[in-house]
């Protein structure tokens, strides 16, 4: 039987995460219909324990959700947003059958060396270290076993949570943003799609020399086997534990801007996965982007938007804020939905109004963007609910991950300077073409 119909798999991934998921729909019905209060809060680290342990796409998802506002109840996205890609790696076992599956049963002397021990593990599958004939270093990716009825499974455990919330809060719909899940995490498990993403955006930041990207190797790759080019690094997250100079984390923080928003007002692309664990630096605060599972292919109109906000946002005009909105997909936009929604726009432009060197935020209050949120959503709860678009999900989830990285890097840099000289010029017409002839020659194949 394929991977990709394995009932069977899917039956035991349900198992094992339906207890969580339906003991949690339980307190919240008992919370919402007979006033029984609960402690959240145990409850959602008993989640992050159930989740962690797993290897798949429902901690990928858990890690998303944590980022988009008011998806999840503030308690559970506390907890879930310190989940870290970090599984248990398989065994030497797996890692010969896997290889001997994608290359052949005389893989090992298509490479000088190959390490038995992973050099990382994470959601959907591990890392090894290798060496080819010619002398190139590289990594190996394995997908771990059975991920497409992997992913099927948590997905039906994820319509089930996002269902019970809905039914508890209704000031964010949900159904687009499970669409949009959907379709990115059954992407992921095709590491031909994403070698081909990594050339796209190997060429997207080719001059871009802040921005390091592995390439993917021509005869060692598969649908479930990414051998890719190894970059030398460090995890960003062990570089600042040792509380790098400023000038160093400014180094980093505009060369992971440039890494997002190059590809996004200059080809309409964006990764949609800003995980402390894609990333890595390098000495001269250059950095290495890593996991090209996950990116958005977004059209020139929805691009427009984005700046056709700032600059109603800018001037105060809402005529163009609507048009703005309704360019994405937004429909139903009272003036009082407007406005709240305004608040969400005013918290994520404010960095790039202000031509000025400054920290991204001004406040040190970790929680200030969840206090926004909170008032938004509120906001939203009174004025009769919203209904985000699909394209709209990842955008925001990049925007508000991206911004808590700048946040832990403490930068200080002219945000607003950065950010014109992308849009300087902007062009629809070109920015389409330009996508067009990248998404051409990486060999991207069409969403869906």
């Amino acid at each position: 039987m394929a991977e990709g119909s394995n009932l069977f798999g899917e039956l035991r991934r349900f198992a094992r995460t339906s207890g969580a998921v339906s003991g949690i729909a339980a307190r919240v019905a008992g919370e919402r219909v007979f006033g029984i209060k609960t402690d959240r809060s145990a409850h959602a680290e008993d989640l992050k324990v159930i989740l962690g342990g797993l290897k798949g796409p429902l901690m990928k998802v858990a890690q998303f959700l944590s980022t988009v506002p008011d998806a999840l109840p503030a308690e559970y996205a506390l907890e879930l947003a310190q989940l870290q890609a970090n599984a248990p790696a398989m065994g030497w076992a797996f890692v010969r059958r896997r290889m001997g599956s994608e290359l052949g049963p005389n893989w090992q002397s298509k490479f000088t060396s190959f390490t038995q021990e992973a050099s990382a593990a994470a959601s959907l599958g591990q890392v090894h270290r290798a060496v080819l004939p010619d002398g190139t270093d590289v990594a190996c990716k394995l997908q771990y076993p059975d991920m497409p009825s992997t992913v099927e499974a948590d997905l039906r455990q994820l319509k089930l949570a996002m269902a019970v919330y809905h039914r508890m809060d209704s000031a964010i719909q949900h159904e687009e943003i499970y669409k949009e899940l959907t379709e990115r995490l059954r992407e992921e498990v095709d590491y031909t799609r994403e070698a081909a993403q990594m050339r796209l955006y190997g060429a997207m930041l080719a001059d871009t020399p802040q921005v390091h990207i592995p390439v993917p190797m021509p005869g060692f790759c598969t649908g479930r086997l990414l051998t890719m080019t190894w970059l030398q690094g460090r995890p960003l997250m062990d570089r600042l534990n040792e509380d790098p100079p400023q000038e160093e984390r400014n180094a980093i923080a505009e060369a992971l801007f440039r890494a997002w928003y190059v590809p996004f007002y200059r080809f309409g692309v964006i990764h949609g996965d800003p995980h402390m664990g894609n990333y890595q630096v390098r000495p001269d605060g250059s950095v290495n982007l890593l996991d090209f599972g996950a990116i958005r292919v977004f059209g020139a109109p929805f691009v427009r938007g984005v700046i056709d906000l700032f600059e109603a946002v800018r001037d105060n005009d809402e005529a163009k804020a609507h048009h703005a909105y309704t360019t994405w997909g937004f429909t139903d936009l009272s003036k009082e939905k407007m406005e709240v929604l305004g608040l969400w726009a005013k918290f994520l432009y404010e960095p790039l109004m202000d031509d000025r060197v400054r920290p991204i935020q001004e406040t040190d209050d970790p929680q200030f963007g969840r206090a926004v949120a909170a008032e938004v959503h509120a906001g939203l709860k009174r004025t009769g609910g919203v209904k985000p678009p699909r394209e709209f999900v990842l955008m925001d989830r990049s925007a508000i991950g991206l911004g808590g990285v700048f946040l832990r890097l403490k930068a200080r840099i002219n945000w607003s300077r950065m950010f014109h000289e992308l849009i300087e010029g902007f062009d629809a017409a070109a920015l389409a073409e330009r996508q067009a002839a990248a998404l051409g020659a990486a060999g991207v194949p069409k969403a869906g």
